[in-house]
């Protein structure tokens, strides 16, 4: 009886938030020039500033960030149709149905790059990764079937708009991690097998469901965890978790969370606040000095009145990514 009783006050008990240590915001971006505007992905790659947005299907962006106003600039995309991946009807048809309110039917979600200067940007509504040569050329990858197919044994990719949220890869260009965003959030991972992309052992390092309780500046009640975009830096996986307004650090092989990093306090400020019960950070880069990361404001405006998408550059912790504490 003792147990039962504990097993209830515990299921009782509010899921409180949890406290990480504060990322300190060096600067901020306003990002103008986005058609669609909705900046969903961010990567630098060898110099350059890339984004995408989940509007736009015909095009991705360079951005000039030689001023504190950054400029988008468009650089277009002639794709062939996009393969089929496995999703099931349902859910291809709702994301069909929406394309027209949406303003496009790819809803391009993340953007990555390796070492060759290859763009790899994944389609939400495809659960598809475009590859985009250095020369411009783009094509989708040729992906095992077994991927969709182990996500949904898991629990993740059975809901629309909640599939395939963030990507990223190895700087050798031949492992592709993949985050599912929600109900139920997870990590994937494709490995190069000549010119198809594949599982190993299994796709799916890891599956998770429950509640996540935002910042207590939000005043909000507790949403589904979520994933809205993942980094690569010196061999660790980095998420974006948008309702917990963290980074964290993980093993890639496991997904194990080794350290999170809050940025609640520089981005919940009363100035950079939506009227938005939701988080809104969709785009995360990472290197030795700091974080980049986006936000996705979708038609919310700041209450500084700010109405672009903005990109905000958070320092590196005290020690490094890398550090302990």
């Amino acid at each position: 009886m003792r147990r039962a009783l504990l097993a209830l006050q515990v299921l009782a008990t509010p899921v409180m938030a949890e406290t990480w240590p504060a990322l300190v915001l060096q600067s901020e971006h306003p990002v103008e020039g986005m058609r669609g505007g909705n900046l969903s992905g961010l990567a630098v790659c060898q110099g350059e500033m890339w984004a995408v947005s989940d509007r736009d299907d015909d095009q991705i962006y360079r951005l000039d960030t030689r001023y504190p106003e950054w400029l988008a600039e468009a650089v277009s995309l002639h794709l062939p149709q996009p393969p089929k991946t496995g999703l099931p009807w349902g859910v291809r048809m709702m994301g069909k149905a929406i394309s027209p309110l949406r303003g496009g039917d790819l809803d391009f979600e993340g953007i990555t790059c390796d070492a060759a200067g290859n763009r790899y940007v994944v389609s939400e509504s495809h659960a598809g990764v475009v590859l985009i040569a250095p020369q411009g050329n783009a094509s989708w990858l040729k992906i095992d079937a077994g991927l969709v197919r182990q996500a949904r044994a898991s629990g993740m990719l059975l809901h629309f708009n909640a599939l395939f949220e963030g990507i990223a890869i190895n700087p050798q260009g031949n492992q592709i991690w993949l985050a599912a965003e929600r109900e139920r959030r997870g990590l994937l991972t494709l490995h190069k097998k000549q010119s198809v992309w594949a599982c190993e052992d299994s796709c799916v390092i890891m599956s998770e469901a429950g509640p996540q309780q935002p910042p207590p500046q939000l005043k909000a009640k507790s949403q589904a965890k979520d994933f809205a975009d993942l980094a690569v830096f010196e061999g660790k996986l980095f998420t974006l978790e948008r309702m917990a307004y963290r980074v964290c650090r993980r093993t890639p092989a496991t997904g194990h969370v080794e350290r999170c990093w809050s940025f609640a306090n520089d981005a919940l400020t009363a100035a950079r606040r939506y009227a938005s019960a939701y988080g809104n950070a969709e785009a995360l880069s990472v290197d030795a000095q700091g974080a980049w990361i986006g936000v996705d404001n979708g038609n919310h405006v700041r209450a500084d009145g700010e109405a672009r998408p903005v990109v905000y550059r958070f320092a590196a912790p005290p020690g490094g990514w890398g550090a302990r504490s």
